[in-house]
């Protein structure tokens, strides 16, 4: 007979009325520490002072919107009976790709807003959204979610894992599979592949397409692993569906971008220009 364990208190604190849920501070985190990582790129890169923040300010709200939405489209059997629960965010419920989608579709606008590269934003900013994944995986850790198959409890001591992960994985009388740890895992050797990356002399928009192949190679294989997946018409997990869908499209953009010219500016090419531009300046202003 299986010993019960108290599960970890997803609420972080109360500030009087307000209750703050270890969900949404994770994830608030994780997009603060995604900020201050693209913000210093962005400032080698010579983008704007506050380029980042402004383009913030409206993707971050608009993409908890549409991962909502994404969330609830594809579960709706579990909101139909009761629409209040759709705005219970604390709860969980915020699927990745539909976030993505929305801050995607946002930084197109603002790019042509203010008259800069798409790709240079995305570029920019791909090591500190996979970043961001890696950290909010853990709020779905907290609200004991997005886990995988039924285990015992000897499978997670022999993965070397720490108690506390382990008793959180006994979820009504039964140990499943970390798929949360498994993913923020991944995403942490991509976010680490990525700035490695950022280092070569990539054409521009490339970093950002082997985000996307990273990331849906990885949630591929881990989503066939869950037992809680969002389904397409009762068959198909969707996240399988987009993962496909996303790693074709992200190759097929790569050699479509190449072989019609719109992928020719390497940055480590531009920096060494602009290091002589700079150099020759120097030399005019003496």
């Amino acid at each position: 007979m299986v010993a019960s364990v108290q599960p970890l208190d997803p609420v972080a604190f109360n500030l009087g009325p307000i209750t703050v849920q270890w969900y949404g501070l994770i994830i608030a985190v994780g997009a603060l520490l995604g900020y201050l990582l693209a913000n210093r790129e962005a400032d080698r890169r010579g983008l704007p002072k506050d380029t980042l923040a402004d383009l913030l300010i409206f993707a971050l709200p608009i993409s908890i919107i549409s991962a909502r939405l994404y969330y609830v489209i594809f579960h709706w059997q579990h909101y139909a009976g009761d629409l209040g629960r759709i705005i219970a965010i604390w709860e969980g419920g915020l699927a990745i790709h539909g976030g993505l989608i929305g801050a995607v579709i946002t930084a197109v606008v603002f790019a042509k807003k203010r008259g800069l590269s798409f790709w240079k934003l995305a570029d920019i900013t791909a090591p500190s959204i996979l970043l961001g994944q890696a950290i909010g995986r853990w709020g779905n850790f907290m609200n004991q979610e997005a886990h995988g198959g039924e285990v015992s409890r000897s499978f997670l001591e022999n993965l070397m894992l720490p108690d506390f992960i382990i008793d959180q994985m006994f979820i009504d009388g039964v140990y499943y599979h970390p798929t949360f740890l498994y993913e923020s895992l991944w995403n942490i050797v991509g976010v680490v592949l990525l700035l490695l990356l950022r280092r070569m002399n990539l054409r521009r928009g490339e970093l950002f397409l082997t985000y996307v192949i990273w990331y849906s190679v990885g949630r591929f294989f881990i989503e066939g692993m869950r037992t809680d997946s969002l389904m397409m018409f009762d068959v198909l997990r969707t996240a399988q569906v987009m993962s496909v869908l996303l790693i074709i499209g992200a190759i097929g953009l790569l050699i479509y971008r190449r072989k019609e010219g719109l992928a020719n500016i390497r940055y480590l090419d531009e920096e060494t220009k602009k290091s002589k531009n700079n150099a020759q300046k120097g030399k005019k202003k003496k």
